[in-house]
């Protein structure tokens, strides 16, 4: 399993604060968290905020 699945498991909390603290545009229904849905997450946040899925998960490792 990938380290960003790993920190979106393990510390969503934090890593939801992190990313309305970096990209102001995102709402709370745009971070909403399902287990097994990691990927559509991730889909859902590089649409709002035009980065691709590989810089956001790289993103996400670098917290």
């Amino acid at each position: 399993m990938s380290e960003w699945k790993d920190k979106i498991r393990g510390n969503w909390n934090q890593v939801k604060g992190k990313l309305k603290q970096e990209y102001g545009e995102l709402t709370d229904d745009d971070l909403v968290y399902e287990e097994g849905k990691e990927e559509e997450l991730i889909g859902r946040i590089q649409q709002k905020i035009g980065q691709s899925k590989d810089e956001l998960k790289d993103w996400i490792d670098s917290l």
